[in-house]
């Protein structure tokens, strides 16, 4: 068994697109039909064949009372790996992108959290190398 798609929960599967790809800098995989929504994924032009990141409406209500409580309360509910966190925060805020936390460091590991426009937190994570 392996992950190859997750989802992340949009309001606006365009502005979604719009922002994963000219903000973030993933690649358009996927672009379908779904009855009235799209079968839209987007993948890291890093890794093509890897894992894709299903931009899913979030028409069910529970899905949007679900975003709006974990925004709320500001926890990230997405995580990417990014090689330099402190890079690429200063590389999106250029861009224009918002942080609701800047670049931090918890030890073995240094986030920063950012709104993707579309009713989610998403958290930029950087693994340190380990000691020793």
């Amino acid at each position: 068994m392996r992950v190859t798609v997750t989802s992340v929960l949009v309001d606006d599967q365009a502005k979604a697109l719009e922002f994963y790809t000219e903000k973030l800098g993933f690649t358009k995989k996927t672009d379908v039909p779904a009855g009235e929504a799209r079968w839209l994924t987007v993948v890291s032009p890093a890794d093509p064949d890897g894992v894709e990141v299903l931009l899913e409406p979030d028409g069910h209500p529970a899905s949007k009372v679900f975003k709006e409580a974990l925004v709320a309360d500001g926890i990230p509910w997405t995580q990417f790996a990014v090689d330099d966190v402190h890079a690429e925060v200063e590389r999106l805020k250029a861009l224009g992108v918002q942080f609701t936390q800047e670049a931090t460091d918890y030890g073995p590991v240094v986030v920063a959290v950012l709104d993707d426009t579309c009713g989610n937190l998403i958290q930029l994570a950087m693994m340190k190398p380990a000691e020793g």
